[in-house]
């Protein structure tokens, strides 16, 4: 059987490479081989936190893999069928729960019926989006696509013991995607702050959460809604110290944009608040639809609709980019292209047949 061949190298050359490849092909049911991965990086090769990746999909797809072992620069994944029903997935330590999402949500779009995940791993860690964000915002600007998916945190975990837990519910869809066109925001329908803090003080969460929401009132004229999940310091003691904040925007017609930001040793709570929604109002400030986050996450979405998709970005990032050159890998007959510069606002048009099942 042919494969499919990624550099690994390609792009920002990182995790996300080896995830969008092995996903793509755990949804299409193409094999694909995967090389030099991590090569850029100074230890290049597979880490537990990407193991867990190849694992999670190996497990929604039936798929056989070879090469999957810590350091490995090479895998072969050849999936055999979209799997449903209820499952168990462990990230293991703090590796992301929202990695893991990422990565088998379109598997299980795409399966013959409904699906209850549940994934255990880190749910608040540094390079990942919160869960917070995945179930108040991913989740929210995929509805309009046909996408029917819900994320429920049940307990939290941070870097580095992880420990959390979370439920993903997934219903399937028989046919192609509705396209999406939207590439300017409309004007703010109202905003949320959700802040937590596990085995620390309450206070902890209360000053992030006020730091955040005095600036989206201050600067955009709207009073958020603020959400305090506050685990006191005696509760569970399996669990590591953590704390962090999302911001979020709707604004018209139906968008969401979201900043999020970790607390972390000596960092004071404020500037946590503070930082989340700094990386809000950047994005929000352009314009532009959707934040830098769902930039590269919509990707494979817009390859799976019917129809031509064009939505505005935030920020035309690496990882944008590299979505894009791996799914046109699996899906050739498709047109892609952006308008705008690296690290700047810009516009991605696909063209697609949409996929079916």
């Amino acid at each position: 059987m042919e494969y499919i061949e990624v550099d690994g190298s390609l792009g920002e050359g990182g995790g996300q490479v080896l995830r969008y490849s092995l996903a793509l092909s755990a949804l299409t049911l193409k094999p694909v081989r995967v090389f030099n991965i991590r090569a850029k990086r100074d230890n290049p090769g597979l880490r537990p936190q990407h193991l867990a990746a190849v694992k999670a999909l190996a497990e929604v797809s039936g798929a056989e893999v070879k090469g999957a072992s810590p350091g490995s620069m090479e895998v072969w994944f050849r999936p055999r069928r979209r799997v449903h029903g209820s499952l168990s997935i462990d990230v293991g330590t703090a590796g992301s729960v929202s990695l893991v999402i990422q990565a088998i949500l379109p598997v299980l779009l795409y399966s013959p019926g409904e699906s209850t995940i549940t994934v255990r791993g880190g749910t608040d860690v540094p390079w990942s989006p919160p869960v917070d964000y995945m179930s108040l915002v991913f989740t929210h600007n995929l509805k309009p696509m046909g996408v029917e998916a819900f994320v429920r945190l049940l307990k939290r975990g941070h870097y580095p013991r992880g420990g959390g837990v979370v439920e993903v519910r997934v219903k399937p869809v028989s046919k192609p995607l509705k396209s999406l066109n939207l590439v300017k925001r409309g004007r703010p329908l109202k905003a949320a702050v959700v802040s937590h803090s596990v085995r620390l003080p309450r206070h902890v969460a209360e000053r992030q959460a006020s730091a955040a929401s005095s600036l989206v009132e201050k600067v955009l004229g709207i009073k958020p809604e603020v959400v305090l999940d506050a685990q006191p310091p005696e509760s569970d003691t399996h669990l590591g110290p953590g704390s962090g904040v999302l911001v979020y925007v709707e604004a018209e017609p139906w968008v969401r944009l979201g900043g999020d930001s970790l607390g972390e040793k000596g960092k004071p709570a404020e500037k946590v608040g503070e930082e989340a929604f700094r990386k809000l109002v950047e994005d929000y400030e352009t314009g532009m639809a959707f934040d830098r986050h769902m930039g590269d996450m919509l990707i494979p979405y817009l390859f799976l609709a019917q129809g031509v998709s064009r939505i505005g970005v935030a920020r035309i990032t690496s990882h944008l980019a590299t979505a894009l050159e791996i799914s046109k890998l699996f899906f050739p007959s498709a047109e892609a292209r952006v308008e705008g510069v690296v690290e700047g606002p810009g516009v991605v048009e696909v063209k697609s047949p949409g996929f079916q099942p």
